[in-house]
């Protein structure tokens, strides 16, 4: 009897030890996936010895014989820093899924703006923003980035697309006023913009997002700018989520849409 409870409590412990292993397989990070392991760490040291730490996902089964789109992606303010880690917290990931790697192959650019600093320098509380003169340092060295990544690297020049959130959304509206010649499209979440700059972007493809109880960005930000595009004569898309507040991302990029939309886009 002695021996069959020992056998009994052995087989036991060794199909808890199995199924520990399988929870522990289950839950933990799939390294395929994660965005710390599939986006190289790099960093950008301008003429002035500025430096601008970033992320680069390159594209899944690269072929040097096809031009790839590029996608910048400016995160919030949240994620400023110097680890060259917390810019790839929201969104990212979408773009690591093996799904997204097969169907939409491409290279994302996730600069980390330094801490203190803004994609543009504007004052967020202003209920009319107004950009300066000046590009910000921070989303200058990003165009450095930019500008050399298209003399060298497999990109598609007609397909350079910019996203950002909040802070980065901000940023994503000085860009294309800084830069229009450059973005084939253009997805601003959740930020605001200055609406006299809009003339120079208003026939950029656009898809503005913006939480409709947003208590960090006032939803009227998205608004104003969306309302001076169309009076420019731009076609600009907007969706506002009823009931959502800052996180207006989330929903963005878990819609299937938002990349179909996207990826479709191409500058002429």
């Amino acid at each position: 009897m002695k021996s069959v409870i020992s056998a009994l409590l052995l087989w036991s412990c060794c199909q808890s030890f199995a199924f520990c292993q399988a929870t522990e397989a289950a839950v933990g990070e799939n390294p395929t996936t994660d965005p710390l392991k599939l986006f190289e760490a790099r960093e950008y040291v301008g003429e002035d010895g500025e430096q601008l730490n970033y992320r680069l996902l390159k594209p899944a089964d690269f072929d040097p014989n096809k031009k790839y789109p590029l996608v910048i992606f400016l995160h919030g303010a949240g994620e400023r820093g110097s680890d060259n880690a917390a810019q790839l917290k929201h969104c990212m990931a979408q773009f690591c899924t093996p799904e997204h790697r097969q169907k939409y192959p491409c290279y994302v650019l996730a600069p980390q703006c330094p801490e203190g600093q803004k994609w543009a320098d504007v004052d967020w509380s202003s209920d009319t923003p107004a950009f300066p003169a000046k590009v910000s340092s921070s989303l200058g060295l990003t165009f450095a980035v930019v500008d050399s990544m298209l003399a060298d690297a497999a990109i598609a020049k007609n397909r350079v697309y910019i996203a950002g959130l909040s802070m980065g959304g901000y940023g994503t509206w000085d860009a294309l006023a800084r830069r229009p010649e450059l973005f084939a499209a253009a997805i601003p979440i959740c930020g605001g913009g200055d609406v006299e700059t809009v003339g120079a972007f208003k026939d950029i493809p656009l898809w503005c997002f913006h939480g409709a109880d947003d208590r960090a960005v006032d939803v009227e930000r998205s608004r104003t700018m969306i309302a001076a595009l169309k009076a420019a004569g731009g076609e600009p898309r907007y969706t506002e989520y009823p009931g959502v507040g800052h996180a207006s991302w989330t929903q963005t990029f878990a819609n299937e849409e938002t990349f179909q939309w996207l990826f479709a886009q191409k500058r002429q």
